[in-house]
């Protein structure tokens, strides 16, 4: 298996669009007979839409009147966390990624300006910015194709706009934050990954750097076999509460012996970081090894990302035993792990011994 050689492959998470002579023609403030967007871009924005990439705007304009328009136009759901405003575009496209919680890598800028697509470059020379021109075949490029498009890709808008939601509700509760969890009703469910789940699991490996404790490529193919070896076990993990599901946020693949389990990789979605579930996986993974007897060992391999890993490893009592071919290993306690958080209720799946 080579998955650990294998570069990680550039995939846009969002599209950020200039609006004057970019999703229409004419400049908004000169011309109020904009009447319908440019041919091929209301197709583009919608087929992204599906695949789950997202959309937002950098643009100089009247915040006010380019809403208006966007909402006359019957695109403006589309667009989270517009930025219309007189602000040079590099800042615009640093504040969408952001407010995202993504990586600035992960997003393409188009602008129909060759002065605005340099100044975003020279800023941000990870964005991929893109002629206008060019933004009707957006769909074509490989950069917007994923290999897989699961049920969690064609909800990940609506996943957004519930969790501005609950940002805004977190930001005006006067309490704790451990109150203001309670309030969510937090489900957490973990259950082994079945065929339906494989483009997901995939799709998290590809797409998970921080919260990622090894960053391992792994295929498809690979994750399918992994999950039906009687070796093995890949978990997948959900989380939902009031204002709507997260999707699978969360993944650990094990390497089961009968004295030894192999934490080969631990991974959760940012978007989950401030929910406190991270451990609550690695917890119930620990009490299945203890519960057949084995010892648990995690693989980390650190990045330029996912430091935050090993600082989980280490707050979980996971001490370091050793180093094969650049891996750390770090071994768990025999303790008992501790509960989950009282805030959060958690389902279990069980596993099947083949």
């Amino acid at each position: 298996m080579n998955s650990d050689v294998r570069q990680r492959p550039r995939f846009i998470k969002c599209v950020v669009w200039d609006l004057d002579h970019t999703l229409w023609d004419g400049v908004l403030l000169e011309n109020a007979a904009v009447t319908d967007l440019k041919p091929g871009i209301r197709e583009t924005i919608v087929a992204l839409d599906e695949r789950g990439i997202l959309h937002s705007i950098a643009s100089r304009n009247d915040p006010e009147i380019a809403a208006a328009k966007l909402e006359e136009l019957g695109i403006a759901e589309y667009f989270l966390h517009p930025q219309i405003s007189w602000d040079n575009k590099s800042a615009s496209v640093a504040t969408i990624a952001q407010r995202l919680d993504i990586g600035i890598d992960t997003l393409a800028f188009v602008d129909d300006q060759e002065l605005e697509r340099d100044e975003v470059r020279f800023a941000h020379p990870e964005v991929l910015c893109v002629d206008a021109a060019e933004a009707a075949t957006l769909a074509d490029r490989p950069e917007f194709q994923p290999k897989h498009v699961t049920a969690d890709s064609r909800v990940r808008r609506h996943m957004y706009r519930a969790s501005i939601e609950r940002t805004a509700a977190e930001e005006q509760f006067a309490g704790t934050n451990a109150e203001f969890l309670a309030t969510l009703d937090m489900r957490f469910t973990i259950s082994p990954a079945g065929p339906s789940d494989i483009g997901r699991a995939e799709e998290l490996v590809v797409r998970t750097n921080q919260l990622n404790s090894t960053g391992v490529m792994y295929s498809a193919e690979e994750l399918a076999a992994l999950a039906d070896s009687d070796d093995h076990l890949l978990l997948m993990a959900e989380l939902e509460d009031r204002y709507g599901t997260y999707g699978q946020v969360g993944l650990a693949l094990a390497e089961r012996g009968p004295d030894e389990w192999r934490l080969k990789l631990l991974l959760m979605s940012c978007r989950v970081i401030s929910r406190g579930v991270g451990t609550v996986l690695l917890n119930h993974v620990l009490r299945l090894a203890q519960s057949e007897g084995a010892r648990l060992v995690a693989e980390y391999v650190p990045t330029d990302r996912n430091r935050i890993m090993y600082i989980t490893y280490r707050f979980a009592d996971f001490q370091e035993v050793g180093e094969e071919n650049g891996v750390t290993l770090l071994a768990a306690s025999s303790a008992t792990p501790p509960e989950p958080p009282p805030y959060l209720r958690v389902e279990t799946v069980a596993m099947e011994r083949r």
